[in-house]
Parts: structure tokens; sequence; C-alpha cells
């Protein structure tokens, strides 16, 4: 019986920012229980590498090219899925960016590019292939927040990140509740850092690691496919009685 709650089989899952990192290894833990797997990725390189690693291991994979700030490119992502495969039944919105900047300081445009990319293109994703889903009465929405999105880090700068991850729990509990009687479920994972390219930099400066690590009751980053079981949970019939939650996976960091 619980084996079956996780079994993806015939169904249908889009994992925006799926060409690597969290979204490549949430791509393999919904392909690897059964799901067909569409990579939605804006860099053509990225996506092309993470459709060959997902293809290597023998699953049914696509890609699609998508700039998630594009609000009918979204739609026409969501439109292009269900006419392919008659359905969509998962949908990731994984696609984000990390920058620092003290908020006196912040330039208008980077404050509209994080916002833009990280809260703007979760909504654009949640609406397109929530319609869909709304039509069918049925789907799951996993959106990737942060624990940026509950606490505010330090010792960098990052007022637009905390705001807009903040804004993507929110969305989610907010959407959660409009969809929950028609068959829709909407949730969040909140990580803490993670290994990845995108926490790199940050990783590499030894004063900010050492706060990170001592502010982290488990003393530890997280890895890409910790964060991608929780989404795979989200995402299955196992979660069937989960609506409007947001799954911390911080390593006890908001604890303190």
């Amino acid at each position: 019986m619980y084996k079956e709650l996780f079994d993806l089989s015939g169904r249908v899952a889009v994992v925006t920012g799926g060409g690597r990192n969290i979204g490549l290894a949430t791509a393999m833990a919904l392909a690897e229980h059964g799901a067909k797997v569409v990579i939605a990725e804006i860099d053509p390189k990225v996506g092309e590498e993470g459709l060959a690693a997902l293809q290597a291991k023998g699953y049914e994979a696509e890609l699609h090219q998508l700039d998630v700030t594009d609000s009918r490119a979204v739609t026409a992502c969501a439109d292009a899925v269900v006419k392919k495969y008659g359905r969509v039944d998962i949908a990731v919105a994984n696609a984000g960016i990390a920058l620092s900047a003290p908020g006196e300081e912040m330039p208008d445009e980077q404050w509209h590019k994080v916002v833009d990319i990280n809260l703007n293109g979760v909504f654009y994703t949640n609406r397109a292939f929530g319609k869909h889903m709304l039509d069918a009465g049925k789907g799951s929405i996993i959106n990737i927040g942060s624990m940026s999105g509950i606490i505010s880090n330090y010792p960098q700068e990052q007022v637009h990140y905390n705001a807009a991850k903040a804004g993507v729990h929110h969305l989610t509990k907010s959407l959660a509740g409009e969809w929950a009687k028609r068959g829709v479920r909407v949730n969040a994972v909140a990580p803490t850092y993670i290994e990845t390219a995108m926490t790199k930099p940050g990783m590499e400066k030894a004063d900010w690691y050492k706060i990170w690590m001592d502010m982290t009751p488990m003393g530890r980053v997280g890895q890409p496919p910790e964060i991608a079981a929780c989404v795979l949970f989200l995402a299955t019939d196992a979660a069937s009685l989960v609506t409007g939650h947001v799954l911390v996976a911080d390593a006890g960091y908001t604890i303190w």
C-alpha cells in the first residue's frame, strides 16, 4: 500500500530550472518514481546537459527552453505540455537566483530582477499549470521557497531575495486555500543553504561560511537530493492530505 503511494507512473511533471542543482535532482527523483519529466530551463546548454543526464538513465524526458519571467511563455509552455501529453500532474516552480547587496545601495534593476524571477516567475508557473490542473480536478504544485522566507540571513545582505521567498510562501498558502476544494494541492519546500553553484560563492567566503555553520544546529549544508526527496513526497499521493504547507528542510537553522 505505502509503496504505491509514491508511484508516479503515467504522470507528467514539469520542473522549472530543471537543468542542474536542486531542479535536476528533483527531475531525477520524479522520473525514478515513474513520471515523464519536462525540464523547463532558460539556459539551453544547461538544459541539454540535464536532459542528457536523465536520458542516460533511461528516463522519459524532454526539454523546453523557458524564461519564467515571461508570463506568455510560461502559459505557452503549459499549453504545449498538455497538448502533447494530455495532462500535467506535477509542477515544480524551482527557477531562482540569489544576489547580494546592501538595502540602502541596491539598484532598482537588481531588486526587480530577483523579485521577477523568484516571485513573479513562481506565480506565473502556478497560474499557468494550475489552470490545467483545475480543469482536470487534480494536481500537485510544489514551490521552492527558502528558510530566507522565514528568517533574515546573516551576514549577507539580500533583502530582495528574502522578501521574494517570503512572498513565495504566502503565495503557496493563498493558492492552496483557493484551490483545495478543486483538487489541486499547492505546497512549498524551504531549504537551508544547499551545496550548489548558487551558494558556492558564499561558501568560499570563510567568514560567511563559519557564521552559517555556527548558526546551523546540524553544522552542515544540504545536498540537492535532500531537497528533491522533500519535493517527491509533496508531489505524490503520500501527501494527499497536505496542502498550503511549507516544508522546512533547514538542518535546524530556524530552531533558534
